[in-house]
């Protein structure tokens, strides 16, 4: 079954933004250690070193995307347990990100932020934050991870502009 794309791109003042979310039944600090901690990081997206400060710089090595050199990200604000903002650069270019996180009773909603430049190819980028999000998902519960051919090309119309 191939997953529904959940994320809209929505215009703001600086440009445009790529918003998706996903909703977890479990408190806001341990959705922020599954979203900042090194150790959980690994499991879904990232394996990450360096001092995790504003203003600081980590490496990133990606965990899905094979032999790729590791990219850096820069901090440009961490509020914990309910904030976090990147600019990551490789050799596609610099990416800004953000992720809000907001408890209600006994669940907690993640809202992804991808500020996306002028030439940004949302019909790829879409689809990779979707497939990351739910592998955030399926690492929180313990699930078998999705495959990337699952939602690319599958959901690249939906986020073409």
């Amino acid at each position: 079954m191939t997953p529904k794309p959940t994320g809209r791109i929505i215009q703001t003042d600086h440009g445009e933004d790529l918003v998706l979310t996903r909703t977890f039944r479990a408190p806001i600090e341990d959705v922020w250690a599954s979203v900042t901690e090194p150790e959980r990081t690994a499991r879904w997206f990232a394996e990450w070193s360096g001092e995790a400060a504003p203003g600081r710089t980590i490496s990133l090595q990606m965990t899905m995307e094979g032999d790729v050199p590791p990219s850096e990200a820069v901090i440009e604000a961490c509020e914990p347990p309910r904030h976090l903002a990147l600019r990551t650069i490789d050799g596609s270019g610099t990416w800004r990100l953000e992720l809000t996180l907001e408890q209600s009773g006994a669940q907690t909603e993640l809202t992804f932020i991808h500020h996306l430049d002028e030439d940004a190819n949302t019909s790829q980028i879409g689809p990779g934050w979707e497939y990351y999000l739910d592998l955030l998902v399926a690492a929180r519960d313990s699930a078998p991870p999705p495959g990337f051919d699952e939602y690319y090309p599958a959901q690249a119309e939906h986020y073409r502009r």
